[in-house]
């Protein structure tokens, strides 16, 4: 598959990023188990490398990831690679990493810690910049976006970040970004089950990446796993609201997407990525990746492409519902 546009920003990325959430290992924001469980670090490095020789380009992580864990583990992985791949983290959250431990900052203090919770994530980074630096608050008061737009642009022309996003689902939050210079993309949640029609439109005309979360619906479109599934009480996958809003709506409809998913020799998460391809040309999928195995069959869907228009109407058929499909 051919390269994608990092929105305005001109950056070619490869067509499938690297989700790093799940190599942050265990850790707790508020009350939650916010990480996949134990991690092998050494697994997670191999999975990296073998991301960057598969043709993948850009890694997605943040600072909340195992407090800090997975921007380190992507810095050591891509050490000596930095001028070859595009690295994306985000910002927003009082991170406790020796306790491993989330909280949220007062709405005030977003502002007032943004420069120094940069220079953490360029230190665990090992780099002197970070080319996409995201707000991770998704429900950040609109109020307050203006203000920290601003403060972000001050970054960049400190030379500390490149561009930057936000990770939300809120399309009236996405535009007030979206309004400064150096804004290029959005990350919010898209898969089959899971259409977001406004935001692709919003970033189909404001010339933003769109940047998918949850783009397997958390392993639920891959086929691992059923409802029946006991996730371990370290993984952020027995969240109940993970289960109510992620998972279950994709078990749901799996069965009856499985033969359009699966055509041409796809395995079901390959024809969940392939989906996405085909519903916007801006779109760029993370699916979390930790082991090498995971890679292999998630690269292995830039071989295939996107889903055919006539595959993206059937889809549509069996979902009972009318989608603009932008085709490239």
């Amino acid at each position: 598959m051919n390269k994608r546009q990092l929105g305005r920003s001109g950056i070619e990325v490869s067509p499938l990023g690297m989700g790093c959430w799940a190599i942050g290992g265990v850790w707790q924001f508020l009350d939650i188990q916010a990480g996949w469980g134990e991690v092998d670090d050494s697994e997670s490095i191999r999975a990296i490398q073998h991301a960057f020789d598969s043709g993948i380009n850009f890694f997605d992580t943040a600072a909340n990831y195992g407090t800090g864990h997975s921007e380190t583990i992507v810095g050591k992985a891509l050490a000596g690679k930095r001028d070859q791949v595009v690295i994306a983290t985000k910002f927003g959250f009082n991170v406790n990493e020796a306790g491993k431990s989330v909280t949220r900052y007062a709405d005030a203090e977003v502002l007032d810690n943004l420069w120094n919770d940069c220079i953490a994530s360029l230190r665990r980074l090992n780099t002197d910049y970070i080319d996409l630096f995201q707000l991770h608050v998704w429900d950040y008061p609109l109020d307050r976006a203006e203000p920290l737009r601003e403060a972000l642009e001050d970054l960049v022309r400190e030379g500390k970040i490149r561009y930057y996003g936000w990770s939300t689902d809120s399309v009236e939050a996405a535009r007030i970004f979206a309004a400064g210079e150096h804004c290029v993309a959005v990350q919010h949640d898209l898969n089959v089950v899971l259409d977001a029609t406004e935001m692709l439109a919003l970033c189909e005309q404001m010339n933003l990446a769109s940047i998918n979360r949850s783009p397997l619906a958390r392993g639920a479109l891959t086929g691992k796993y059923t409802k029946e599934t006991v996730f371990a009480s370290n993984d952020v996958r027995t969240d109940t609201w993970a289960r109510d809003h992620i998972l279950l709506p994709a078990f749901d409809r799996l069965e009856a997407l499985r033969d359009v998913l699966t055509s041409d020799g796809r395995t079901l998460a390959q024809g969940a990525l392939a989906w996405i391809w085909a519903r916007s040309g801006v779109t760029v999928p993370i699916p979390g990746m930790r082991t090498v195995a995971q890679v292999k069959e998630n690269a292995g869907a830039m071989q295939f492409g996107a889903l055919t228009a006539h595959q993206m109407q059937q889809i549509d058929a069996l979902l009972e519902r009318d989608t603009q499909i932008a085709v490239e």
